[in-house]
């Protein structure tokens, strides 16, 4: 294979995972329309055209998806080995991809990464944040965070966080009307503010457990919303009853800006987990996840 045929190859899996020209010839150093050459170039010299392009997208063709299943791993395994000739240079080096969701990535990214960067300047760390499940290998990630109990078994799971727990919550104001609920049933006479999953589509079910209940409660409500932030700030001016992380509004119960309801029926589950494939963890990767335990759940 001569060199420009990798090269080439590599920018194609670029551009199927970003589904756009813009964004990978930013990744890549190229300018759109070099990249636009060189994937019309790539697809003569192979004879099957391997991307379908409209005038706002550009996605993979069946080729094309047949290519990546056995091209993204190649190039994974290939990124792998040029990071592990980090060992011979005693100096952890390369390029980390981790996709996350929003409260992992404020919670432990955000408090971390910083640091981490200045303390290892030959090491880059691009996050993708989504609340959607992703294949990390089909996607070209290294690693992702994620709660632990939708860690796929097979995968390589390390804690990064305490547990967790979710809370329903109102104002005083928003109660002062109507009846504190005693068990989810009674939620159904409540105003609730739901969450629309930004992958899926769905809307975010409630969760509930007590002597080995197991209840998924789909609330009602005037106001649906894909952003938590807008969710939470909604919850506090007191459009309706929120379904939170504890952590997030354990200040506000505690000095009574929030009530807290339905305590019983709310029980821990397990917090952040970094996953990845089980496979070698290049130098890179492992200086992160042994950061990220340090810092979040003070281990070695």
């Amino acid at each position: 294979m001569k060199r420009g045929d990798l090269d080439d190859l590599a920018a194609f899996a670029a551009v199927a995972r970003v589904r756009s020209f813009t964004r990978a010839a930013a990744e890549l150093g190229l300018s759109p329309s070099a990249l636009s050459h060189a994937m019309r170039a790539l697809e003569q010299r192979l004879g099957v055209r391997l991307l379908a392009r409209t005038t706002r997208s550009v996605a993979p063709t069946a080729a094309g998806e047949r290519l990546l299943r056995s091209l993204n791993p190649a190039l994974a395994e290939l990124a792998e080995g040029l990071s592990a000739l980090a060992d011979w240079r005693g100096v952890p080096s390369g390029a980390i991809r981790l996709t996350t969701f929003g409260y992992a990535a404020r919670t432990v990214l955000a408090p971390t990464l910083p640091r981490f960067l200045r303390e290892h300047p030959d090491i880059s760390v691009e996050v993708i944040v989504e609340d959607r499940l992703v294949d990390l290998v089909a996607g070209g990630f290294d690693a992702g965070i994620r709660l632990g109990e939708t860690v796929d078994r097979d995968m390589v799971a390390v804690p990064v966080g305490p547990e967790l727990r979710t809370v329903v919550v109102g104002t005083p104001e928003y109660f002062a009307t109507r009846a504190l609920p005693a068990t989810p049933a009674d939620l159904e006479g409540h105003n609730c503010v739901n969450y629309r999953l930004l992958g899926g589509g769905g809307l975010l079910p409630w969760e509930f457990q007590r002597d080995d209940r197991d209840i998924r409660f789909r609330p009602g409500g005037q106001l649906i919303v894909n952003d938590e932030l807008l969710a939470a700030a909604a919850v506090r001016a007191g459009a309706g009853l929120g379904y939170m992380l504890e952590h997030d509004v354990a200040d506000e119960i505690a000095d009574g800006r929030l009530i807290q309801v339905l305590d019983a029926w709310c029980p821990p589950f397990p917090g952040c987990y970094l996953y990845y494939p089980n496979r070698h963890v290049t130098p890179a990767l492992r200086v992160l996840i042994d950061t990220l335990r340090r810092t979040t759940i003070g281990k070695d």
